[in-house]
């Protein structure tokens, strides 16, 4: 068999290298999709509630903490989204129930840098407050989550706590960043049912205190919800990039 044929003049070059160009521009080209799409960060938000175990608290004027925590995630996907984050959910609607099992799966699925569950609490403090998985538990069978996850966790929570605490200051007081295992769930099986299954970093964020009347009328008013929401942002940030030492 004869070798191909070699373009023998500069126009034959200059017609080569534009074909070359050709097929590097076209999807068929490329070997994968472009370096700053391959490399966007995921985070999964978790807008908390309704689950098999709640539908969550609400306020004395009868707004839910289920409303409040898919208001505040849409605003935050939108300003994550914004700053170059995939944003996966974990439920697609306001009302729809899921397990705390399956929300975990769903940021396991999307292996996301961070699954951030959003709450608003019920306390004798107002403020907001992080909660990260310190040990591991155990539930339906399974214990979790690993001891990476554990590490992961941990080393997000304070960055995210500094950043979205300094993004609030003189709105919404701060409550402090603790372990799992000291909520009323926690202190019974060892960390919350969503962290044990999941095998990415978990955050759980109680925005406010919702039994507290000035906590309250923050949250539910669009201004606070705005205010949270980048405040939530800026916590997000602060974790791009960190590994556990």
């Amino acid at each position: 068999m004869e070798p191909p044929t070699r373009p023998r003049t500069l126009s034959a070059w200059l017609s080569a290298l534009a074909a070359c160009a050709l097929l590097l521009a076209s999807p068929a080209g490329r070997a994968g999709p472009p370096a700053a799409a391959a490399a966007r960060p995921v985070i999964c938000l978790d807008p908390g509630h309704p689950s098999e175990t709640s539908a969550g608290t609400a306020t004395a004027s009868g707004v839910t903490e289920n409303h409040l925590n898919w208001v505040v995630a849409l605003k935050l996907r939108k300003l994550l989204e914004a700053r170059g984050w995939k944003v996966v959910m974990t439920k697609s609607s306001e009302g729809e129930k899921v397990t705390n099992r399956r929300r975990a799966e769903i940021a396991n699925a999307a292996g996301a840098a961070l699954m951030l569950r959003l709450h608003c609490d019920s306390a004798s403090a107002r403020g907001l407050a992080v909660y990260f998985p310190d040990r591991q538990g155990k539930k339906y069978g399974v214990t979790g989550p690993s001891r990476a996850v554990i590490a992961a966790s941990r080393a997000l929570a304070k960055p995210f706590y500094r950043a979205a605490v300094a993004a609030l200051k003189g709105y919404v007081p701060s409550r402090g960043v603790h372990g799992e295992s000291a909520t009323l769930i926690g202190s019974k099986q060892g960390a919350l049912t969503g962290s044990i299954f999941a095998r990415v970093p978990v955050l759980t964020v109680e925005m406010v205190v919702l039994n507290n009347p000035t906590d309250a009328a923050f949250i539910t008013a669009e201004a606070g919800q705005d205010r949270m929401a980048r405040a939530l942002a800026a916590g997000v940030e602060a974790c791009r990039g960190i590994r556990p030492r």
